[in-house]
């Protein structure tokens, strides 16, 4: 079944720990226990295994920390550890790595700060950390050494401080990604200027100043920051920057925005079929929202009562134009499958902001239905989708599986709120992938939040009625800050 240096165990739902004689295997240099059900400590032998230069271990369900004899593991080459729960904190010891090209901490359960010595780390070629545990802050750690480095993901990690000018001396980076975390100060100038750029994903940090203008071939998503922008600027025709932000729910500056919303007479409901056609079901009309998305996109909705804003890029998948806008391939069985069929998806973030409505108390219903993962007894059928949900910027529900909850594929769920306040007469659903389920099942463009409808009516006693602080003829200039109008080997697997 071992082979000395690579053997496949395809199609197995392994469980248990790790066994602890593959410590034995001192001639291995391929191991990958991806998309199993692994629980347990990794056994510290796995630390003596000197000739190892793969080593995958992504969407299981280890615990614990990183054992210190992985400090020895000087020829490894790619360290993944996806999706699972360890403790602890990254280890100082990754610095030992200096031969690794690939470095991939995504939902790990790991805590921060991302240890300083990661500098030493010269032959990175793909570094991707994102949502570590824990409080504690920590500047960008030096990285200007890695002149090889072709893809940076440091998102939510806790990462403070301004933006690096040096940042600019890598030239082969392509796809940058710094969002979530609490950076602070103007962007670089130099950042628009680095050409070989294709991606470059600042959201949800604390950025201000003037926006620099990009080449029109990079996607650009700078949403959730408080930019200072002017209504008729230039950078608000750039179909590719998203500069979407409702002021994050925690900084209102009252920049001008983008876009300039007029409510005659705000709304008690919103009705959405996300990605899909127009639609009436039980009697109430739901929006079409066919829009075409991308990396880094903000629309508005025609009616001017709702707009979406998509981030992220499916970083290892050739399907990008295909993915974006899901394609059903299950049986739909449900009475009102015109709102299940289609569905609006994202890599990373997907959020749905309303407008004009009325001030009050909602009831919001979130329809899903996974559409994308096969049931059958394939082995793409074991794809995982999970992500996290917001409801006006707090967090209502963690690590979401829309197929567990629905009972499998092709089901939908509803998920109901009740009591969500609406305030400056907006609403805003987000939707956020946090590291968590596959990334490779069935394709590697089948993760992160995906939803089919949107429901909202209010729960007051009188649903027509305007609070004190509603205005009947415009938004909040607060509440649509910065919008942009634009249209982001051992294989033990399952």
């Amino acid at each position: 079944m071992f082979l000395n240096h690579h053997s496949a165990l395809l199609g197995n739902q392994l469980t248990g720990s790790i066994p602890v004689e593959i410590a034995n295997l001192s001639a291995l240099q391929i191991l990958e226990l991806f998309n199993n059900q692994f629980s347990g400590n990794l056994p510290p032998g796995l630390g003596h295994l000197t000739q190892i230069q793969i080593l995958r271990l992504s969407s299981n369900k280890f615990t614990g920390e990183l054992p210190a004899t992985f400090a020895k593991l000087t020829t490894l080459q790619e360290f993944r550890i996806e999706d699972n729960q360890f403790s602890g904190k990254i280890p100082n010891f990754i610095q030992n790595w200096t031969s690794i090209n690939k470095l991939m901490i995504q939902g790990s359960g790991l805590s921060g700060p991302i240890p300083s010595g990661i500098s030493l780390l010269t032959n990175l070629t793909d570094l991707r950390i994102s949502d570590l545990n824990g409080s504690e802050y920590s500047h960008l750690p030096q990285l200007n050494n890695m002149k090889s480095l072709n893809r940076l993901i440091l998102r939510n990690c806790n990462i403070n401080g301004t933006l690096p000018e040096n940042l600019r001396t890598i030239t082969t980076l392509k796809h940058l990604d710094l969002g979530f975390n609490n950076l602070s100060g103007t962007i670089p100038r130099t950042y628009a200027d680095m050409n070989g750029l294709k991606y470059i994903f600042l959201t949800g940090n604390l950025l201000t100043g003037p926006v620099p203008s990009w080449r029109k071939n990079v996607s650009v998503d700078l949403s959730y920051n408080n930019f200072s922008i002017s209504q008729g600027s230039q950078i608000c025709k750039d179909e590719n920057v998203n500069l979407f932000s409702p002021s994050w729910g925690r900084n209102d500056t009252g920049t001008v925005s983008c876009l300039s919303l007029k409510c005659p007479k705000p709304a008690n409901s919103l009705y959405i079929n996300c990605g899909g056609k127009q639609a009436i079901v039980d009697g109430k009309s739901y929006d079409g929202d066919s829009d075409l998305p991308g990396p880094a996109r903000f629309h508005a909705n025609p009616t001017g009562n709702w707009a979406y804003s998509t981030t992220g890029v499916f970083v290892e998948s050739n399907q990008l134009g295909d993915t974006y806008s899901p394609k059903n391939i299950t049986k739909l069985t449900m009475v009102d499958a015109e709102l299940y069929t289609n569905a609006r998806a994202s890599p990373t973030s997907l959020t749905y902001y309303g407008f004009c409505l009325a001030n009050g108390s909602y009831i919001v219903n979130l329809h899903f239905a996974e559409i994308m993962i096969p049931d059958d007894q394939t082995y793409g059928s074991l794809g995982r989708r999970v992500f996290d949900i917001y409801l006006q910027g707090k967090p209502v529900q963690k690590d979401f599986n829309i197929a567990k909850e629905a009972g499998g594929v092709g089901k939908k769920v509803i998920k109901q709120f009740k009591d969500i306040i609406v305030s400056s007469n907006t609403l805003e659903i987000r939707l956020y992938w946090a590291g968590k389920g596959t990334q490779s099942l069935p394709n590697k463009s089948i993760y992160g939040p995906l939803i089919s409808a949107i429901s909202v009516e209010s729960s007051d006693s009188q649903p027509g009625s305007i609070s004190a602080d509603s205005s009947p003829d415009s938004i909040t200039a607060g509440a649509v800050v910065g919008i942009l109008v634009a249209a982001t080997i051992l294989i033990l697997s399952f």
